[in-house]
């Protein structure tokens, strides 16, 4: 019987993302890849260290608790430029931390975003940059996590995501005007199309995969009036009044939500991150996350015009 993954979340994820490879990125660098290859098969049953979206991928698998054993909610497919030789070890190493992750694409030596559509992914991670930006260039969804002190795989079940919203959830019509005429021009923008609905971003695909669980969730709790929701989507943007209209109703039209909403008008983003404790935060500007990589898992969306090549 054919698996079909037209009506699931799927997330691809680079094992640069899921796992600590920097000793083994290391040896690559130093050694080349001949003692590259030797070193993974060497240590081929030495389990990983879990990565920065590691904390992530299990929250986010962990809710396939919702749906039916053989019809979950999400699924996550190992992306890899590792031949499948070693990529054994990434696969040992999935097992040994108990994740239930079985699919994966091995491409020695070359991008695996390409089988994105067929996969029907909403979401590609990485900590290779040039590969998330190849894939975002080819008009794919994807992020590149960055490097965190933090890597907290807490015991509390709760999911927490943060989204910008110019760049990330919506397009970049917006943060052009804003590089080219300025904030006033930028506000009497928005104020004047509040009505109009900004054309959805790079990750709405995604947000609408996160919502579909949370209505699970809300299903659910009307069942079991003890269940206690476990995925929770924050809004975090630059924008403030009266730029904050436009945004909250075209998440409206799109048909998508957020749990909470914070306007920041300029304030730093890494000031809230600590109260928010969000396993993965998504912005489209490394000068925001500059700071919140410190100590929030940050994921960089190489897209729009703030990205553009200088």
């Amino acid at each position: 019987m054919k698996y079909d993954l037209s009506g699931r979340l799927v997330v691809g994820i680079a094992s640069s993302a899921l796992f600590d490879l920097t000793d083994c990125d290391a040896v690559f660098r130093e050694r080349g890849e001949d003692a590259y290859r030797s070193h993974q098969e060497a240590h081929v049953d030495d389990p990983l260290a879990r990565g920065v979206a590691f904390p992530f991928v299990r929250r986010l698998l962990s809710l396939n608790d919702l749906a039916d054993r053989v019809d979950p909610l999400v699924e996550v497919i190992i992306l890899s430029r590792n031949d499948p030789d070693t990529g054994l070890r990434v696969m040992r190493s999935i097992e040994a931390h108990g994740l239930p992750i079985s699919r994966a694409v091995f491409r020695q030596g070359r991008s695996p975003h390409p089988f994105m559509p067929a996969l029907n992914m909403s979401l590609f991670l990485s900590a290779n940059g040039a590969d998330v930006r190849e894939a975002m260039s080819d008009g794919l969804p994807a992020g590149h996590v960055l490097e965190t002190a933090r890597v907290d795989d807490e015991t509390d079940p709760e999911l927490r995501i943060a989204f910008d919203f110019d760049g990330v959830l919506a397009g970049d019509s917006a943060e052009r005007i804003f590089q080219g005429a300025g904030l006033d021009e930028f506000r009497a923008h928005e104020v004047r199309l509040a009505t109009t609905p900004h054309d959805p971003g790079p990750l709405s695909g995604f947000l609408a995969g996160i919502n579909r669980i949370q209505r699970r969730e809300e299903d659910e709790r009307r069942r079991n009036p003890g269940y206690r929701p476990r995925l929770r989507v924050s809004l975090v943007t630059a924008r403030d009044a009266p730029a904050h209209e436009r945004a909250v109703r075209s998440l409206k039209r799109w048909g998508l939500r957020v749990n909470d909403a914070l306007f920041l008008g300029g304030v730093d983003k890494a000031a809230v991150m600590g109260v928010l404790d969000p396993h993965m935060f998504f912005d489209d500007q490394v000068t925001h996350l500059t700071g919140t990589a410190a100590a929030t898992p940050s994921v960089h969306i190489p897209f729009g015009i703030v990205n553009a090549p200088s």
